[in-house]
């Protein structure tokens, strides 16, 4: 088996290099080379995806069984148009890390695989598309629902969608569950969104690379929710973070509404928190049918301190200043419930 991984040194693109590597396949990364190291014992090719005289040369190196592009996200659909062009007779296959902000009722509604998507032409620029005055629907889902697009009319049915919510541990850059981590350990009274029952989805990085790899060896198109089908509770979420750093803290479950009224940010001043109805409610039963499986929450909060532990550094990534609210206003919001 031959596998292209468009990205590859870090996060989702590095497990699956290691992974693919692992299962005893070749494995071709492309990447600008700028973002981790290169994994030992892939063949890695350094160029622009934006570059068509890079894609040119990329798809000498072929054929490829299939192409799995991880780095779709900060670039606009002509230049996922642009790679599928060039690479469409040079591999068999192309899974596509795409989000499930490409449907229209996210997060608003509840997601099913056959969720109504949202409408974005093949060649858009990065202008295409509008965030709603409730931040729903984005920009950033509609760039994406052209990216699967562009994929859609080069690969037909050996097209794959993978549409995962929430992705963590190790190697995390975007600073979610390493930021809970730190509160936890901090310690004290700490700010939690009620209700602590709220069941949320996110999956592991691991597994969603196992599930890309394995729809890279697979026969069958077509989108799969990646979101994790048990959950946890956002009590358990955060008894883990505090068991596992050994921070002696205590979450003040604080109401929705109180939080608002405070300014707080859904999704980033309290990671992973927001009201709509539909956030946690994706269903992922397509993909566990396809062979899916997620580890329990708990070894991805354990696996991720340990990583954080021993040193683990992200990739620099802007968005991880994004996330975490500041110790003052923290304080200041406990302190008016007292």
């Amino acid at each position: 088996m031959r596998i292209l991984v468009i990205g590859g040194t870090w996060f989702l693109g590095k497990h699956i290099a290691e992974g693919g590597l692992a299962r005893g396949w070749s494995v071709t990364t492309f990447n600008r080379g700028r973002s981790g190291r290169d994994t030992e014992g892939v063949d890695a090719v350094h160029g622009d995806r934006t570059d068509r005289t890079d894609l040119h040369g990329l798809a000498q190196q072929g054929p490829w069984d299939a192409v799995i592009d991880t780095s779709s996200s900060d670039f606009p659909p002509r230049n996922v148009l642009l790679a599928t062009t060039a690479l469409r007779t040079a591999a068999r296959r192309w899974v596509h890390i795409s989000t499930v902000s490409v449907y229209q009722g996210w997060p608003h509604q509840a997601l099913t695989d056959s969720s109504q998507l949202l409408d974005c032409p093949a060649d858009a620029d990065g202008s295409y598309g509008h965030t709603g005055a409730d931040g729903s629907p984005t920009v950033y889902g509609f760039q994406k629902a052209g990216g699967e697009r562009a994929v859609a009319e080069a690969f037909g049915d050996n097209a794959v969608f993978l549409r995962p919510g929430v992705i963590l541990g190790p190697g995390e850059y975007v600073g979610r569950l390493p930021w809970w981590l730190s509160r936890a350990k901090r310690g004290g009274r700490i700010l939690a969104p009620a209700p602590g029952s709220q069941r949320i989805q996110p999956v592991d990085v691991r597994d969603v690379a196992e599930f890309a790899l394995d729809q890279a060896a697979g026969e069958t198109g077509g989108g799969y929710n990646v979101t994790h089908p048990e959950g946890i509770t956002f009590a358990d979420f955060l008894d883990v973070c505090l068991a596992v750093t050994g921070g002696a803290g205590k979450p003040e479950w604080v109401d929705p509404s109180v939080l608002t009224d405070h300014g707080v940010a859904q999704w980033t001043e309290l990671p992973l928190w927001r009201t709509h109805a539909g956030v946690w409610s994706v269903d992922s039963s397509r993909a566990v049918a396809a062979g899916l499986r997620c580890r329990p929450i708990a070894d991805t909060i354990r696996d991720t301190w340990s990583w954080l532990a021993a040193d683990g550094r992200p990739v620099d990534h802007p968005r991880w200043a994004e996330h975490g609210i500041a110790p003052e206003k923290e304080a200041k919001i406990l302190a008016s419930l007292a």
